[in-house]
């Protein structure tokens, strides 16, 4: 629990021991789900590393918070569950407090910024929550909360910079090696780092040797930052929203500056092939957050190659329009679907030519659009975008090439990669 001033220095890392992650896996037995690890044939294959998933997106409220947010409030006074406690949170930490919160008999308020998306607002306040909208940032809004813990007389419940909650968080690493004895690899997220500390606690207790991997957006470089003694910037729309923190905790700090062997960076492109992945291979959903730890093993092979490697995936909450944007980005970068961009003459039959090209490789069509008007071409020519669908980026290919040999102009529209 996060009862100190804030001016107050951080606990030390002796705060949180593999004793401490184990009392919490005794109180919070039976209340979280006990998540199914399981090895994974393909992305083995395709990795090269031998896989295996944590699938804490199965949880309830599909995020591994549930367990620190119930591990805090199973250590609250009896006074302190009467008033209630308070936290600052637009994610999952929200919806675990407020779940276990509403289950266990305490009032749960949560500050949320005005700009969080109201599906947001709403799954917090379907499972109990009271959500309170305040500023434009976490920054401002979680100033308010804390100015509402010292009005109300509130117990505040830090998301990760806090030992009680770190170690729920560790619980999650207790049960990933009960059933996967031989790792000798976790590749973990890390927003604050609440995880990335109760996991590594585990890890360094239990296998001295292991070796311990954080995984950061590239966007949002906070901890990597802070453990290197660089300056990074933070900010941008990522896909990790969940891990998008540009103050990691102090306490986490100071136990992942003493426990992790590294942290690696991932970029966006490599964040939305493994929430892809993961839903095609394994028939799961992650968010974005949950697909860090794939990601950074895609990114970097020849780290982890012939490892044994433990992965969290740790949360599942992703909007259905985004999760829709992300799988089609990912068949356009493998080639599957294509916007190729074609100059013709503005005459008739232009068009019905090409058509006949896609008919003769058996490349479908999706959409057309003609840009006569806004183009530098002359008055006579135009431009064509085709949105197509492919077996493979070599069928792709050879349409292309079929193109561009009948005197065709054609420029594919690329993506990141």
């Amino acid at each position: 629990m996060d009862t100190r001033d804030p001016t107050e220095s951080a606990p030390g890392i002796d705060a949180l021991t593999l004793d401490d992650v184990r009392a919490a896996a005794k109180r919070i037995e039976g209340a979280v789900v006990r998540t199914p690890t399981m090895h994974s044939i393909t992305l083995s294959q395709i990795t090269g590393a031998d896989i295996w998933l944590k699938f804490e997106n199965l949880q309830f409220t599909a995020a591994y918070k549930e367990r620190g947010a119930l591990n805090a409030l199973l250590q609250l006074s009896e006074k302190q569950r009467e008033r209630g406690v308070i936290a600052a949170s637009a994610g999952n930490h929200s919806q675990g407090l407020s779940y276990h919160g509403t289950r266990l008999g305490v009032p749960v308020t949560i500050v949320m910024p005005r700009t969080t998306p109201s599906v947001k607002v709403m799954q917090t306040e379907s499972v109990g929550g009271d959500v309170v909208l305040q500023g434009d940032t976490f920054d401002e809004a979680y100033a308010h909360a804390r100015e509402l813990e010292r009005e109300r007389g509130l117990t505040f419940v830090h998301p990760f910079d806090d030992p009680h909650v770190a170690a729920g968080a560790g619980t999650t690493a207790l049960e990933l090696f009960e059933d996967a004895p031989e790792l000798d690899c976790i590749v973990t997220p890390i927003g604050g780092g609440g995880l990335m500390s109760g996991m590594a606690t585990v890890a360094n207790a239990l296998y001295p040797d292991m070796k311990v991997v954080g995984v950061q957006a590239e966007l949002f470089p906070s901890m990597f930052a802070k453990i290197n003694g660089v300056e990074k910037d933070c900010g941008g729309d990522t896909l990790a929203e969940g891990i998008a923190v540009k103050a990691p905790g102090q306490f986490t700090s100071k136990v992942i500056a003493e426990r992790v062997d590294e942290i690696l960076l991932v970029s966006e492109p490599k964040l939305e092939n493994a929430v892809s992945l993961l839903l095609q291979i394994e028939k799961t959903v992650v968010e974005g957050a949950g697909a860090a730890g794939l990601a950074a093993v895609l990114a970097h092979p020849e780290k982890f190659r012939g490892r044994k490697i433990g992965l969290v995936l740790c949360g599942g909450n992703i909007d259905s329009r985004l999760l829709a944007n992300v799988l089609l980005r990912d068949l356009a970068r493998a080639g599957r679907l294509a916007r190729l961009r074609i100059t013709l003459q503005d005459r008739p039959g232009a068009l019905y030519n090409v058509m006949r090209e896609f008919d003769a490789h058996n490349v479908n069509i999706i959409e057309i659009y003609h840009q006569r008007i806004f183009t530098n071409l002359p008055a006579k020519g135009l431009i064509t975008d085709i949105e197509c669908e492919a077996r493979d980026a070599q069928q792709l290919s050879a349409l292309v090439a079929a193109l561009r040999g009948k005197g065709y102009i054609v420029s594919p529209v690329e993506l990141d990669k």
